[in-house]
């Protein structure tokens, strides 16, 4: 059966095509329920998103690629514990949001669309701009003036038309919300198809682990998207009778800008301040409702984290070997917090989602051990 776009709020539907960013009163979508897929369905000669493809929403004939997926799951000792840490950052761009825009973008341009507008702190930005670039698409990215050069530079080299907002990352957002009304809205934050492309992250994890799910995942969050591509993709496992129960999602996000940790509180979230997390700095998560649902069902939660206990997680992971960004580093200082209280336990097994390299934070990075550049 043909999925559809579906508001999880009021029920309505609408058709794949034409290519649609929102519902008409303005809400955010995400898809029918899809069937997932048997480990007999996965294309063995197919890497990353592309060996899931009879789970997405529609076979593109020629789809967009850079080698996307297929990252290592390393096994390590933190505190004393064994945890599995996926290495999503190494992407053709640095970060996982190349499964994202790897299927968003592929899924756009077989429906006729041939320029997007992407808003982003960084990340998702420079993904976005890549796979335009490869697809011969053209891009414009959105991205506030605070945002690392190390990024802006990727984009602009990618070929986009790289627009630098003053103010916070929510100013970013409204900006393109403006936009969007002149060119096609292919925001990471909105547009299903680019969950679907993150959900192949539980297909991945699921195959690593000789096709059972783990105990727990834990994800940085900042919109979320991890949160529910996991939690679609491994509810899609179950609804195959590939596994028979789901991981428990954590989301880990800074104090600075903890909104997600607020609402699983059942309280008013602070004031946002500026982190060394950028990538996870969205004060008003548009799917918030969502993302909640994902972590209770799932019997995770929300771990909110000082900038210390980021920084010390950075370093902790470089000494390993395991150069990731602040924002990536987050599940490590997470899983420490997480076994303290009981609520994750040493025998189980426990995948830390790591999502951007250092390379993207290298002046925030340089600060941090009191380099200058």
């Amino acid at each position: 059966m043909t999925p559809l776009y579906l508001d999880p709020r009021s029920g309505r539907t609408y058709p794949l095509d034409p290519p649609r960013w929102r519902g008409d009163d303005g809400a955010p979508l995400l898809l029918t329920d899809m069937p997932g897929l048997t480990r007999a369905d996965i294309d063995p000669g197919a890497r990353g998103p592309w060996r899931y493809r009879a789970a997405l929403p529609f076979a593109p004939p020629d789809p967009i690629t850079l080698g996307e997926g297929g990252t290592p799951l390393l096994a390590r000792v933190l505190d004393g514990a064994p945890a599995l840490l996926k290495a999503e950052w190494i992407m053709p761009t640095g970060s996982f949001k190349d499964r994202g825009a790897a299927v968003m973008l592929s899924l756009l341009r077989a429906q006729g669309v041939r320029a997007v507008l992407e808003d982003s702190s960084g990340n998702g930005g420079a993904s976005v701009a890549a796979y335009a670039a490869a697809g011969g698409m053209e891009a414009t990215i959105l991205t506030p003036a605070s945002t690392s050069p190390a990024k802006t530079v990727q984009m602009r080299a990618q070929g986009a038309a790289v627009e630098l907002i003053p103010g916070s990352r929510q100013d970013t957002a409204d900006a393109a919300l403006r936009r969007a009304e002149t060119i096609f809205y292919a925001s990471h934050n909105w547009h299903p198809f680019f969950l679907h492309g993150t959900k192949t992250l539980a297909y991945e994890l699921w195959e690593d682990l000789g096709f059972r799910a783990p105990d727990n995942v834990i994800v940085p969050a900042g919109a979320g998207s991890n949160v529910l591509g996991c939690a679609i993709g491994f509810e899609e496992l179950r609804r195959a009778g590939e596994i028979a129960r789901l991981p428990r999602i954590f989301a880990v996000q800074p104090k600075a800008c903890a909104p997600i940790v607020a609402a699983c509180d059942g309280v008013a979230p602070a004031a946002p301040r500026p982190t060394i997390a950028e990538g996870t700095a969205i004060a008003a998560p548009i799917r918030l409702p969502e993302v909640l649902a994902a972590l209770r069902v799932t019997g995770g939660g929300a771990i909110a984290l000082s900038e210390a206990d980021i920084e010390a997680a950075t370093r902790a992971l470089a000494r390993m070997g395991v150069y990731v960004e602040p924002t990536a580093a987050q599940p490590a200082a997470a899983f420490t917090r997480l076994l303290a209280a009981g609520r994750v336990d040493r025998k189980e097994t426990t995948v830390l989602v790591l999502t951007g390299s250092g390379l993207k934070a290298t002046p925030r990075i340089a600060e941090m051990l009191g380099i200058a550049l």
